[in-house]
């Protein structure tokens, strides 16, 4: 049996799904995004306790800077609920079916938290604590 039609190597690179296609990506990118910030802090407080490096005080700064801060608590979040959707999804599979529907409810409790954490976030952070 052969295919009918010819695909092109390149072609398995293209995007061609929705939805939860972004969130599997999203997914993936947001645990490198908390490996980062782990690896930064477990490597940044190792130093600083043996050798107290000045490049460690450097990456001390970038992961409390406030951007860096917000982008982690958008990993965090978001990894947070897309796990548990897929993991009520993989308890359900009636609702296999209603994939697409569990994302948007998903990106409606995610952006409201993501929104207030990141403005608490700023707010401190020009504050000045």
């Amino acid at each position: 049996m052969s295919l009918d039609k010819r695909v092109r190597y390149i072609d398995g690179f293209k995007y061609q799904g929705g939805g939860p296609m972004l969130a599997f990506i999203l997914h993936r990118l947001t645990a490198l995004g908390i490996l980062l910030f782990v690896g930064m802090h477990v490597i940044v407080s190792f130093t600083n306790q043996q050798t107290g490096a000045e490049w460690a005080d450097w990456l001390n700064t970038v992961y409390k800077s406030p951007w860096f801060q917000v982008f982690v608590a958008f990993c965090v979040l978001f990894h947070a609920f897309n796990g548990l959707r897929i993991v009520l999804l993989d308890f359900f599979p009636g609702f296999q079916k209603f994939q697409r529907e569990a994302i948007w409810v998903e990106w409606a409790i995610i952006l409201p938290m993501f929104l207030l954490a990141a403005f608490l976030i700023v707010q401190v952070s020009l504050a000045g604590s």
